[in-house]
């Protein structure tokens, strides 16, 4: 059968059927512009309708916009709808185009029907050509005197728009005073929110070059406002209720009866239904409630049961976001919410990420009277078929069992699992075992009795098996297959791919050898032999630290690798009590979703002006010590880089060689087995405490390496050496001091000369400055100054960080040192003090 002609072909509404499609389209417009017959609105819309279609899609349709335009004289909303939804699209992208608009939106904007006055205003305002704002002051003024509370509501965004094309326009004609008039005197809610939401973007970005603004910005949150708006918030839509609540939250009562009245004012807000709102009025609650202690607990007490039910209400998104600030909650007051324990309890039909929040809450919410009612269901989870919630609920059990004190019937659910014939419960009850063994050493006979009994060759994981290796090396003695379960592991020391297990495997192997020296003689040759032949540089550095050790002395080695360990009562937190108050203070935001604060994860021009921690204080910041810095490039630091995962350290530090000045012996994959098999012919240790008397130990023959006894003088390493350009933001000093441990923290003496000269600070930032140590901040007062100082290593972006205070009556400074690298920073301190000594002397 022949196909049908092109004429009898019915083309998709969506796409073209030719090239000619987009020319039809344009003369069927022209035709229909000045047209004045019946029916013509109706031939309008199916045109519009596939322009509009066409620009959906992505083909460019703007060759029509002097049509389009022509055809909005008309007065069908609907067509001037799509019409400023087009003009909007293409208006941008070609301003000389968009001039052509302007008459027709203006007499829009004059219109009698409100509803296309306030369409037209709208549209008007979203060109974002900054040619064309002359063109809309007028009408904004006239929007936001109109009568229609739907036009003015339109009227006041489009101010904020025009802010954001042209601030100087904006405050010139002086909308932002218009905007504070409406928003204390109109009648409609919805123009005061708008009012209040454009005000605070405004007065916010102009606020650090005006001081006008920034008094208007105070003013906002003085009591007649807050009050005013508190008064009318039943009135308030949900969005604008959340936003009036924003601001009462910033409000610093005068007295207790103010914060009293308050939330008796908001009370009837926590029984909202929009969780938004019930989360916001919590949040009033909790800052008013700050200083005082009794008051704040029963605040929680109140905003428990609202809590609660928005999470066994709503979506599973709500559910999540709701049960993230119940967490960051539970962990401020777990005894608040101990009793309601089951109400996280996991169902069948939730996603994977709200039962594992609801994992944590239950690891939270954990004490001695819920406890075992908590295992008895996290252990029910543990046979889940979803694999990764079965882990957490092991985990979950872990972590209860390290934070109780009657962890009896814990341990024997975490040896249960151990018997379970399952890979993944087997990995990771071995983990969490070493940690309890860890913490209750006196459960050790218990525990080792049924980790005998699991083959190394069934378990995978490397920190399973690394678990695994470190109890093997740290109970050798009660387990008689230990030496030799090392000794098959370091034969298959070339198929082990994680360098976790291999430094778990070295210290292990260490520790077997001085317990039990005669069985394990041969293992550890091995261990050591493959260790300095291993590419890694960690693996290699260990065992050649362990030879050398034990070629200086056996029982100084001993001491070292196996002393008297205490039982570890507390276990490091992964956040520091900084953080957490951090994302306390942002409550009702992504930060207690993230669990970490916002500057951890918002872009730079988004952050706000640059703070320190509170340990810093406030100081000078840039400005002062602008004139004497040298000018060059920001470093735009990669937040990304400061959460590098162990694997993506491993893959960067493994690629480079041992480069080391060490002389350590040639290794292939056949030298273990021949140093064993020579190990075997030499005598065995028969008593470890008289061979470590020996001064001249022969190591190397004892463990068949061949090695020299003596080993190659050190090279001295090459001085440190400082970037005299480095530079630093601000926002990236703050996260990193927040980020990085204290390597360095000691006191200085100055020197007379170097007192007297600080009664001109600037003069110690530009002599720092001459030894490439710069200064990011300063502050303080005679006597006491403080100074942050940053620095760059020369060969890489390693990154020093200095905290200096000095008291001039006592001539000491306070230093407090953080680093990138470890490794150079007693170096740096070195260099900083002696540039600090040097301060004063000409």
């Amino acid at each position: 059968m022949a196909p049908p002609a092109q004429s009898q072909r019915s083309p998709s509404p969506s796409q073209p059927s030719g090239k000619s499609e987009v020319t039809d389209l344009k003369t069927q417009l022209r035709q229909l512009a000045g047209s004045r017959a019946s029916g013509v609105d109706d031939s309008k819309r199916e045109l519009f309708k596939k322009v509009i279609s066409y620009m959906t899609i992505g083909i460019d349709v703007s060759s029509l916009f002097g049509e389009m335009v022509m055809c909005s004289a008309t007065s069908d909303i609907v067509l001037k709808k799509m019409c400023y939804l087009y003009v909007g699209n293409y208006a941008k992208g070609n301003p000389d185009l968009a001039l052509l608009t302007i008459n027709f939106l203006q007499r829009d904007c004059k219109d009698e029907d409100p509803m296309i006055r306030g369409l037209a205003l709208r549209s008007l305002s979203s060109l974002r050509v900054e040619n064309l704002v002359e063109y809309l002051v007028g009408p904004l003024a006239s929007g936001l005197k109109d009568n229609n509370s739907y036009v003015r509501i339109v009227a006041v965004m489009g101010v904020l728009k025009l802010f954001h094309i042209s601030a100087a326009t904006c405050v010139d004609a002086d909308f932002p005073a218009t905007l504070k008039h409406l928003m204390l005197h109109d009648t409609d809610t919805q123009v005061v929110a708008n009012c209040l939401s454009a005000l605070q973007e405004i007065w916010n970005s102009e606020a650090s070059t005006s001081e006008e603004a920034s008094r208007e910005k105070e003013a906002l949150i003085s009591k007649p406002v807050i009050y005013y708006f508190l008064n009318r918030i039943k009135e308030f839509s949900e969005w604008a209720q959340c936003l009036v609540l924003e601001l009462v939250a910033k409000y610093v009562p005068a007295d207790s009866n103010e914060i009293f009245d308050m939330m008796n004012l908001l009370e009837d807000r926590l029984q909202h239904a929009n969780g938004a709102v019930v989360l916001g009025t919590i949040k009033v609650f909790l800052q008013l409630t700050l200083s005082m202690a009794d008051v704040h607990q029963e605040v929680y007490e109140r905003i428990k049961a609202p809590l609660l039910t928005l999470v066994s209400s709503g979506s599973p998104e709500q559910s999540y976001a709701v049960l993230s600030h119940l967490h960051l909650l539970v962990l401020r007051a777990p005894y608040i919410f101990s009793s309601d324990y089951k109400h996280f309890y996991c169902q069948y039909n939730e996603p994977s990420y709200v039962k594992k929040l609801k994992l944590e809450m239950l690891t939270a919410v954990a004490n001695e009277t819920n406890t075992y009612e908590i295992v008895t269901e996290l252990c029910e989870y543990a046979a889940n078929v979803d694999i990764p919630i079965a882990r957490e609920s092991i985990r979950a059990v872990g972590k209860i069992a390290l934070q109780q004190y009657d962890v009896n019937a814990i341990v024997d659910r975490l040896l249960q699992f151990l018997e379970m014939e399952k890979d993944y419960v087997t990995a990771e009850a071995l983990v969490l075992v070493k940690d309890l063994l860890r913490k209750y050493p006196q459960w050790s006979h218990d525990c080792i009795a049924v980790v005998g009994n699991i083959s190394s060759k069934n378990v995978q994981e490397p920190k399973a098996k690394a678990a695994l290796i470190w109890m093997l090396g740290e109970y050798s003695q009660d387990m008689n297959d230990a030496p030799y379960i090392l000794e098959s592991l370091i034969e298959n020391w070339d198929d082990e791919h994680s360098a976790e297990v291999r430094l778990h495997l070295l210290t292990a192997v260490m520790k077997c050898f001085f317990k039990r020296p005669p069985e394990t003689q041969k293992a550890l040759g091995a261990a050591l032999a493959a260790g300095l032949a291993d590419f890694h540089q960690d693996v290699h550095d260990r065992a050649l630290f362990y030879y050398r050790l034990l070629q200086y002395n056996v029982s100084i080695a001993e001491r070292v690798v196996n002393p008297p360990k205490q039982a570890v009562s507390v276990f490091a937190d992964t956040q520091s009590s900084e953080i957490k108050d951090r994302i306390f203070d942002e409550f009702n935001s992504l930060s207690v979703v993230y669990q970490k604060p916002s500057y951890m994860f918002t872009d730079k021009e988004h952050r706000g002006l640059f703070e320190f921690s509170d340990e810093i204080g406030n100081l000078s910041i840039g400005a002062e010590t602008a004139n004497d810095v040298v000018p060059s490039n920001r470093v735009e630091a990669n937040d990304k880089d400061l959460l590098l995962s162990t694997s993506e350290k491993e893959e960067s530090t493994g690629a480079s060689n041992n480069g080391s000045a060490y002389s350590a012996p040639v290794y292939d994959s056949s030298s273990v087995s021949a140093a064993a098999s020579q190990a075997q012919s030499e005598p065995l240790i028969s008593n470890i405490a008289v061979a470590s008397q020996q001064a001249s130990f022969a190591i190397d023959d004892l463990l068949g390496l061949g090695l020299p006894a003596e080993p190659t003088p050190v090279s001295a390493p090459p001085p440190l050496k400082l970037n005299s350009r480095a530079v630093l933001d601000p926002a990236t000093f703050q996260q990193k001091w927040r980020q990085l441990p204290i390597s360095v923290s000691q006191e200085h003496s100055l020197n007379p000369q170097g007192v007297a000269a600080l009664i001109t600070p600037q003069a110690l930032l530009r002599h720092m400055q001459s030894h490439s140590i710069q200064c990011i901040a300063s502050g303080g007062q005679s006597p006491n100054f403080k100074f942050f100082f940053f620095a760059q290593k020369a060969e890489d972006s390693s990154i020093y960080l200095v905290e200096c205070k000095i008291n001039t009556s006592s001539a000491k400074a306070q230093i407090t040192i953080k680093v990138d690298d470890p490794n150079t920073s007693q170096e740096f301190s070195t260099l900083f003090q002696s540039a600090l000594s040097k301060f004063g002397i000409p």
